[in-house]
């Protein structure tokens, strides 16, 4: 079976078409499309014009890829940007009417599930963990061990909304950090009950920022080829402060940080940091697989388990 999973982010647009077998998931092409569809008023719930067409766009490619590949079976899921937007709908009846393709528009909670999917995919999850996703609109929780989800949350504290409302200066002032800190301390009251709890001691990032931080922390892994890599928790906080300190022009040219990222990898930084002070986080490490390889290792499952 040749399946496609399309993963709708707030920021980016990703298309993944693989082999299933009764013994291996082979992947057969793997793209993406800095979409940006929460730009400008994600935090008023409406996807622009000119994000719209974007995205649209965008769906047209990849159904071309998806007739190329002879592809049986096509999963299309759209997160935070679409399920908050007043205008979500109209994105998901022109995407079935202009290029063909039926969106799911998945809750949170569905979203941390299908993350975590993906994570325990790489065999990543020995001890109890806390697995986080830091996306464009929203960031998912998941405290999971070997053997399942143990608590999970989806809240709207993305890295697009975040930079939208809070930053506002160059390099972020103090101001700025402050009142991003306080929205955290307000937000994650019962993601911090659930770490007290289950004390989780090693954080994962899922995909995005944190293969950002990983690749600039060490240029020689291939982040197209590991499923998961461990970050030195004191070179990860020394390049946070960095990337803190830094101004937008500055942080252009740092080798190995992709332009969608260069304002948002502060607020993901932010975010990152709050969650190691205030969880009892000891070590952390980059999943490279995330919510869409979740959907196309649940595709993996049911063509099994039919």
């Amino acid at each position: 079976m040749i399946a496609a999973v399309i993963d709708l982010g707030t920021n980016t647009f990703h298309l993944i078409i693989a082999e299933i077998s009764a013994t291996e998931v082979k992947v057969l092409l793997k793209t993406n499309e800095p979409v940006r569809l929460g730009q400008g008023r994600i935090n008023e719930n409406i996807i622009i014009p000119e994000a719209f067409e974007r995205g649209i766009a965008t769906l047209k490619l990849f159904k071309q890829e998806i007739i190329k590949h002879q592809v049986d079976v096509v999963k299309a899921t759209a997160t935070s940007a679409v399920r908050s937007a007043d205008n979500g709908g109209d994105f998901v009846n022109a995407a079935k009417t202009d290029a063909g393709i039926d969106i799911e528009v998945i809750s949170g909670d569905q979203e941390a599930a299908y993350i975590f999917k993906g994570v325990k995919a790489t065999g990543a999850i020995q001890a109890t963990s806390l697995i986080m996703d830091i996306g464009g609109g929203s960031t998912e929780f998941i405290i999971a061990d070997a053997d399942g989800i143990l608590w999970k949350a989806s809240y709207n504290i993305g890295a697009a909304r975040l930079t939208q409302a809070y930053f506002h200066s160059d390099p972020i002032s103090q101001t700025d950090q402050l009142a991003i800190l306080d929205h955290l301390k307000d937000t994650l009251q019962e993601l911090e009950a659930a770490c007290a709890l289950y004390k989780p001691q090693h954080l994962v990032g899922s995909a995005g920022a944190f293969e950002s931080f990983t690749g600039m922390i060490d240029p020689s892994i291939d982040l197209n080829s590991v499923k998961s890599a461990p970050i030195d928790l004191n070179d990860y906080q020394k390049l946070a402060a960095s990337l803190i300190a830094s101004t937008h022009a500055e942080r252009e040219i740092m080798p190995n940080l992709i332009a969608l990222r260069v304002d948002m990898i502060v607020i993901a930084a932010l975010i990152s940091n709050y969650v190691i002070a205030n969880c009892g986080i000891k070590s952390i490490s980059l999943s490279t697989y995330d919510l869409k390889m979740g959907v196309l290792y649940g595709l993996a499952s049911a063509k099994l388990e039919g």
